[in-house]
């Protein structure tokens, strides 16, 4: 048996000092984020035979479960492993054909990849651009839909919350648009960090396609990309001639008729986490866990103002709920609060990305968290912004937030 030797103790003891802090680590990035310890637990499991009659059964509750979040009677759900890409990609090439003329738009890092995959995969995308900060230009949506009497534009496609910049888009208004032009575009939605966190109506906004990702608002690990298809998307699928092999509906589709699901081997421990996650949103139940967002997102918003630092998001309108991205001075780096805040207080915070690198820092508050657990970020925060050179006040962005939220947070229901 081979003796450590000191050398070793030093790499050690040098490792373990580099990642090692007591207590939890308090994760504000907009995603991963926090996993529930009864969610932890149902996926400590070993592997089990997906072929046998446990994981189809449990598949079949998944499935008409999930529809729940996504808001929709009407529209098919399919479980993929994967991640909010891999998502994106099941949505497009299901869908649409290459040469297919797209409306995409870019306000952030994220609605800029999903363009940029549009475009690797051989569509036409027509792109509307906005300043980051704000939300997609409507405006120009309307005109050209009106322009194209042909109809052209086989889809529209949207992010509903760009967690870049923090800004959340109207999805009712992009249908209104739609119906005003009677316009047969599909509707895909990006709703990776607003599902399960954000008012998403599916049915009621007509929306085609809507994805999420299980690392986030359902405070999953990384793993799973979870696509809804309406009826109008299971029959543009049916002629749409992308090339797709693993993302393809149509095997999905076969299994679930056959009844068995899978047409490949799912992650058994992620399904049972799926399924403990959604028992926690359903047992405080889905418009309580919005407006526990919805909450969130006003105290952090409150606390920046108090902190004197400017939201990235510019009008009110565009707020979003699961993410701030907090504006600098010129002279602080926001890359230098997320790496102090790390070093010394264990609190793991967003980065600027992109055009704001740099220039903004971001707060994540989505999943499975409370606004105690709020804040401790926010007193993270300020102890940071201290660190750096940026005068706060001490305590102030914290009175804010708890002014407001001793003024507002319910009584929990179990326990009244």
């Amino acid at each position: 048996m081979r003796l450590h030797t000191q050398r070793d103790r030093e790499t050690s003891s040098s490792e373990m000092d580099y990642t090692y802090a007591p207590g939890r680590n308090h994760l504000f990035v907009p995603g991963p984020v926090n996993i529930p310890d009864q969610v932890l637990r149902a996926m400590n499991r070993n592997n089990e035979d997906y072929r046998s009659p446990a994981i189809p059964a449990m598949t079949k509750t998944l499935l008409e479960d999930v529809k729940k979040i996504f808001k929709t009677t009407s529209g098919t759900p399919f479980l993929i492993p994967t991640t909010g890409t891999g998502a994106w990609e099941s949505a497009l090439t299901n869908t649409l054909s290459p040469g297919d003329r797209i409306v995409s738009f870019i306000i952030g890092q994220f609605s800029l990849l999903w363009v940029d995959q549009q475009k690797r995969l051989g569509f036409n995308v027509d792109v509307v651009e906005s300043e980051w900060g704000r939300g997609a230009d409507l405006d120009v949506l309307a005109s050209k839909l009106a322009e194209d009497t042909a109809h052209t534009i086989k889809a529209v496609c949207i992010v509903h919350n760009e967690t870049a910049t923090g800004v959340t888009n109207n999805l009712a208004t992009v249908r209104k648009i739609l119906d005003e032009y009677q316009h047969p575009a599909l509707f895909l939605v990006d709703g990776v960090s607003s599902i399960c966190a954000l008012d998403f109506r599916m049915d009621e906004w007509g929306v085609d396609v809507a994805l999420t990702g299980s690392q986030k608002a359902l405070s999953l690990p990384t793993g799973m990309g979870i696509v809804c298809a309406s009826p109008k998307a299971i029959e543009a699928s049916q002629t749409a001639k992308s090339l797709r092999v693993f993302f393809d509906w149509k095997d999905y589709l076969k299994f679930y008729k056959m009844g068995t699901y899978w047409p490949y081997t799912p992650s058994i421990q992620l399904l049972y986490g799926l399924r403990a996650a959604l028992d926690l949103i359903f047992e405080e139940g889905l418009d309580n866990v919005i407006a526990r967002h919805t909450r969130l997102g006003t105290a952090t918003r409150l606390a920046v103002e108090a902190w004197g630092l400017t939201n990235c998001t510019q009008e009110e309108q565009w707020f979003s709920d699961t993410v701030t991205a907090v504006v600098v001075p010129p002279y602080i780096d926001s890359s230098e609060i997320v790496r102090r805040g790390w070093k010394r207080y264990n609190l793991s915070l967003g980065l600027g990305l992109n055009k704001v690198a740099g220039k903004v820092f971001r707060i994540g508050h989505l999943g499975h968290l409370n606004d105690l657990q709020l804040l401790g970020c926010l007193a993270g925060v300020e102890m940071v912004l201290k660190d750096v050179g940026y005068p706060v006040v001490l305590g102030s962005g914290v009175a804010a937030a708890c002014a407001y939220l001793q003024n507002n947070i319910p009584m929990i229901p179990s326990r009244i």
